[in-house]
């Protein structure tokens, strides 16, 4: 059984070990995977559908039509598809299911908090033990899902959208092209891998929708969602992480058609498809799945709106207004006890919704709104009746859950990405430095900080990770695993 790591070790790049995928190589890249403690010693479709800021989507009416769907095809063989296979048959088996378990984007729940317990409350000078790089996963922003033993991300490779699995030791199982790679505006894939059973779901930032095998990225299907209800492509590409409802893998392409659709998760053919949201074009959100007093309802953002459609029906119960500049909404949004939350970048703020079933009818009203938290897409957490997250361009904000009451607003580590495991927020900033908060409403304390190697390119804005006693930070075309347990704590 592979032993649970995964972090990255770095101080120069001398000094970290790096891994290139084994079975996709583009030339004149090697790769390696070199744990930190050697690394210091050695110091001296259709059926098979196969196929930025300043740039403008092209509208509804300029791209191809398809009035009718055309049915879905799945590879007949393995022989048949894109994947590339592993060395050996022993590479192709699924490991263990008990191994760390993060299946999809902000987790099994959805709520982007971990189950994780044993941590560290404070981390050395430095930051926690640094057990491994892994270079060559491609440019982008996508974080990691685990599952089965392995780690799963995406990146651009050589023109192309390209998943990655790494078992946990950061060495590459396999890579598989999932389309072309986005290239224009903040090049790179966006949205993260879902695994559900024995298959992998993800959707590529140009709109199709990959279903793999996820011991061995063998092409199972691939629907070109955008193209088959003629919506457009919006400014800066999809960033929905694909979600699975019961038999179902939802999508948002918006656009005059449809607003969400609905394909059966084993052919990809297509189950439901809402009304259109009034035109809207998608957004760049992950939707949220509920139930609530006998309804089963989707919650997701569109370019200028939230959402609620019924979950078994697609039936498009409400469109709430939530405008913003460039129409970038993110945020996930948080539904609790009746209510939805959603947060939006450039001044946009945040809003709470009250959701109203009477029978067969779902409405919604506001409850409040806050300007200060204006969450661009580094996501917010519920925990004890409190909002965390952070403000665009600026610090991190508290809001009160059932006033929108601001808390606080302090510095931390910079604008970025969180997630919460063991009583703590692990505070990531869009310049690589990673802080350790405790989330509570008196204030806004890093009780320990670290920067990231200075190895990856761009932003570092891929969400962090934390399982299997294992911190995983993604930067560019690096992977990073650190060792975040507390060696004082009894054994779980």
């Amino acid at each position: 059984m592979d032993k649970p790591t995964l972090a990255f070790a770095i101080v120069v790049l001398m000094l970290s070990g790096c891994s290139r995928a084994e079975n996709y190589e583009p030339a004149g890249r090697p790769h390696e995977t070199i744990p930190r403690a050697e690394a210091d010693a050695a110091k001296p479709g259709d059926r098979q559908v196969a196929a930025p800021p300043d740039e403008v989507a092209a509208p509804p009416d300029e791209v191809a039509s398809l009035d009718v769907p055309a049915p879905v095809e799945e590879a007949e063989s393995a022989a048949e598809s894109d994947a590339l296979p592993a060395d050996s048959p022993a590479d192709n088996a699924v490991p263990d299911p008990t191994a760390p378990y993060w299946p999809a984007f902000q987790g099994p729940r959805g709520d982007n908090k971990s189950s994780e317990t044993g941590l560290l409350k404070q981390w050395p000078d430095g930051g926690p033990p640094l057990l491994w790089t892994a270079q060559g996963i491609g440019e982008g922003y996508s974080s990691v899902s685990l599952a089965h033993g392995l780690i799963y991300t995406a990146g651009n490779l050589d023109g192309n959208t390209v998943v990655t699995a790494f078992d946990l030791d950061g060495q590459v199982r396999w890579q598989v092209p999932a389309g072309d790679a986005w290239t224009r505006g903040y090049p790179g894939t966006r949205s993260t891998p879902t695994i559900d059973g024995d298959r992998l779901y993800y959707q590529n930032p140009l709109g199709e929708v990959y279903c793999l095998r996820a011991a061995t990225g063998e092409r199972i299907w691939n629907v070109p969602v955008l193209e088959r209800f003629d919506a457009p492509i919006i400014t800066w590409a999809l960033a929905e992480s694909s979600l699975i409802d019961g038999n179902r893998v939802i999508s948002t392409p918006g656009g005059r058609q449809t607003a969400v659709v609905a394909l059966d998760k084993m052919t990809g053919d297509i189950v439901w498809q809402s009304e259109s949201a009034e035109g809207d074009a998608a957004g760049y959100a992950t939707p949220t799945v509920a139930e609530y007093r006998g309804k089963r309802l989707l919650f997701t953002m569109t370019a200028k709106a939230v959402i609620c459609v019924d979950a078994d029906t697609g039936q498009l119960y409400w469109r709430f207004p939530h405008e913003t500049s460039h129409d970038v909404n993110v945020l996930k949004p948080i539904f609790h006890e009746g209510h939805v939350f959603v947060s939006t970048g450039y001044g946009s703020g945040s809003r709470m919704l009250r959701v109203l079933v009477d029978g067969d009818q779902v409405g919604v009203e506001e409850v409040w709104f806050n300007s200060d938290l204006d969450n661009h897409h580094g996501g917010v957490v519920l925990i004890d009746g409190y909002l965390y997250g952070s403000r665009h361009r600026r610090d991190w904000a508290c809001l009160e859950w059932e006033t929108g009451r601001t808390v606080y607003m302090e510095p931390g580590v910079g604008k970025g990405s969180l997630t919460y495991a063991d009583g703590m927020l692990y505070t990531l900033s869009e310049r690589g430095e990673m802080g350790l908060v405790p989330p509570t409403p008196d204030g806004h304390e890093v009780v320990s900080r670290f920067q990231l190697p200075p190895q990856g390119k761009g932003m570092s804005w891929a969400y962090p990770v934390v399982v299997g006693g294992r911190l995983y930070i993604r930067h560019g075309d690096y992977l990073y695993c650190y060792d975040v347990r507390d060696p004082a704590a009894p054994a779980p």
